[in-house]
């Protein structure tokens, strides 16, 4: 469960100045040697298949382009790894014929940096217009008119600057296609998120082996992201919620500080070569108490339910139904009321920390082997204390097979 929205108000800071790793670096912690160094990036191929598959499923559908603006699905295809802005850059990727890059002309050095496949780059000057641009680069692959598809997130002055500077087009929704495309993971995506599990596995048990009473959610979160950066991985978010804070998914601006029979809440994840971990282990400081045991255990038997109900053809919302199910028989609940479970039981995940289909119910979407979700069921008691536990994995044709190990117990939870 990713909430870079609500990170801790220390970590936020950092994160938001853009200074994480380089603090995370200054602080690195001694003992703890880089996991990444085998790891490899995407390559040129790979990009180029996945614009050929992407082709060929708008040839068949009559689309004539898909303009794809900054972010994760214009990174997948292109390698370019760029912000949003209040300028616009774009790709325009024909049914027929080389991707057109549009990008403001001062920013052209710096978005080549990333570019991982053969473009036509077309600046664009200040006093210019980029949707122009845009427009020019359809006509000129016999795209001018009929459809042009947007993937459902691309901002709504793109897709109408666009239709302005082309009023032959037909906008229609292209999030089908590019879903199509990244929704079955390839053996180098999977290399990569094991990686990164790896990493976020490791900086936890640092984490867990060094917290003491005194440290602020800000404390614990700076260790982990330093832990993160030595071995290897860039931190993409660490929420750490204790106490009364762990009952709520995503904290509480109440300030905290870990004593005795604190609970702690950690969901924390990092990248490597793009590609995103998700995990989150719930433990006490010192010796639980029976209902604190009892909780746990339950969250970690919804962990096992989700998994053994995933298989190849089944609908990923009955994983979902199955948990609330037996949380329910528990007594926590029903549905998402609280005292219970609050949230879905997952999400997928690749290059971004949440992605189609969701472990949630009434997703129809069937299992497909190469599918990459978390699994990350909670039960949270607001005035007293939360438990969440996530692992993520993968689905195959002979059933899930995890990214990491399970949780063993809330006396062994790393």
């Amino acid at each position: 469960m990713r909430r870079r929205a609500f990170l801790t108000a220390a970590t936020a800071a950092v994160a938001a100045a853009g200074l994480a790793p380089r603090l995370a670096r200054a602080a690195a912690p001694a003992g703890l040697t880089s996991m990444t160094g085998a790891a490899r990036p995407i390559d040129r191929a790979e990009r180029l298949a996945r614009i050929g598959k992407l082709q060929r499923l708008m040839s068949q559908q009559g689309v004539g382009a898909m303009i794809l603006e900054s972010g994760s699905s214009l990174e997948y295809f292109t390698g370019v790894q760029w912000r949003r802005s209040e300028r616009t850059t774009a790709a325009v990727i024909p049914a027929r014929g080389e991707t057109v890059l549009v990008t403001p002309a001062f920013e052209e050095p710096s978005v080549r940096e990333t570019l991982a496949v053969p473009a036509d780059v077309r600046p664009w000057n200040e006093h210019e217009s980029p949707f122009a641009a845009l427009a020019g680069a359809l006509r000129d692959r016999g795209a001018g008119a009929g459809k042009i598809a947007f993937e459902d997130t691309t901002r709504l002055y793109i897709v109408d600057g666009v239709r302005a500077a082309a009023p032959a087009l037909s906008v229609v929704s292209g999030t089908a296609l590019v879903r199509a495309c990244r929704l079955i993971k390839s053996p180098a995506e999977l290399a990569l998120m094991q990686t990164a599990n790896d990493v976020t596995l490791a900086a936890l048990r640092h984490v867990h082996a060094n917290a003491h009473p005194g440290m602020s959610p800000g404390d614990i979160g700076a260790l982990m992201n330093a832990a993160t950066v030595a071995l290897g991985g860039s931190p993409e978010f660490a929420l750490v919620l204790i106490n009364e804070a762990s009952a709520y998914p995503h904290g509480s601006k109440q300030p905290q500080t870990l004593h005795e029979g604190s609970v702690i809440l950690m969901d924390v994840g990092c990248t490597v070569h793009g590609y995103q971990s998700d995990i989150s282990r719930t433990w006490v400081m010192g010796q639980p108490t029976p209902k604190q045991r009892k909780v746990w255990d339950t969250v970690k038997r919804g962990q096992e339910i989700a998994l053994a109900t995933a298989r190849p053809g089944v609908a990923v919302g009955t994983i979902d139904d199955a948990v609330r199910a037996y949380y329910e028989k528990e007594g926590w609940g029903p549905g998402y009321k609280l005292p219970g479970l609050s949230h879905r039981t997952g999400h997928g995940i690749g290059l971004d920390g949440h992605e189609p289909p969701y472990l949630v119910h009434a997703d129809a979407t069937p299992l497909e082997p190469g599918m990459c979700f978390s699994d990350e069921p909670g039960i949270y008691i607001p005035g007293e204390f939360g438990v969440r536990l996530e692992d993520c994995w993968r689905m195959t044709e002979a059933g899930p097979k995890l990214f990491t190990p399970l949780a063993k117990s809330i006396d062994d939870p790393i």
